[in-house]
């Protein structure tokens, strides 16, 4: 990892600005390679630096995967009602830049959510040119109509107020009503949409796996740090 200045490590993880850096050196909060430091703009390998005795967290850009439960929004807006952020830790919306979502799940849709700080890695994941599958399990509110799995991966199906088509989605039956659903794109509610359009309401929704990534053993909410794909950081 790159050496990088004291001050810009702190700011950049959340701790404080890159002026109140110089208080907290100050202080004795900070030691790199178990020396207290007192230079902000000395340089200093991220992974060697602890503040208040503890190891910086993802120093170097942070994905984590989130259980959603119901009820909350994947916004900052408190209008709209409680939010994932309120739900995390506090640090991770102070970093710079903040922690995002990947994709949006609604209030009242569970599942699996990245949170990241690193925003190429937004950008890919959420484009559709990239081809990152997302499956969701979906319940509906009356038995599912026949040739709705080659209807979805005909790639024909245009929802209201769109100029383009859906991709060709898989749809597998699970039961008369219920299904899963591995979509390649994230149109603006799209799978509520799609069985929508087909005289199906959906009162179930579930994100059970993102790309190559899935749920196992997280409880709805909690969360767990995972490693940024090579190539990816702040």
């Amino acid at each position: 990892m790159s050496l990088r200045r004291l001050d810009q490590i702190l700011s950049s993880c959340g701790y404080c600005t890159r002026s109140e850096a110089r208080f907290w050196l100050r202080g004795g909060r900070v030691t790199v390679d178990g020396q207290p430091a007192s230079k902000p703009d000395a340089k200093a390998d991220p992974t060697k630096v602890l503040v208040d005795g503890k190891p910086i967290e993802a120093p170097d850009g942070l994905l984590a995967i989130y259980h959603k439960p119901a009820g909350l929004v994947c916004s900052r807006d408190e209008r709209e009602g409680d939010s994932i952020y309120g739900a995390l830790p506090a640090l991770w919306s102070e970093r710079n830049p903040p922690v995002t979502s990947i994709g949006r799940l609604d209030k009242d849709t569970t599942g699996l959510l990245f949170i990241t700080d690193v925003g190429d890695l937004v950008q890919r994941w959420t484009s559709p040119k990239h081809k990152v599958p997302k499956v969701y399990e979906v319940a509906v509110d009356r038995d599912l109509p026949a040739g709705l799995a080659e209807l979805f991966a005909a790639g024909t199906l245009r929802l209201e107020d769109e100029d383009k088509p859906c991709l060709p989605a898989k749809l597998k039956i699970i039961g008369p009503r219920e299904a899963r659903l591995e979509l390649i794109e994230g149109k603006f509610h799209q799978v509520k949409r799609m069985f929508g359009s087909q005289g199906c309401n959906v009162v179930r929704l579930h994100r059970s796996r993102f790309g190559d990534l899935d749920l196992t053993g997280l409880a709805e909410g909690e969360w767990r740090l995972v490693e940024v794909p090579a190539g990816f950081s702040r």
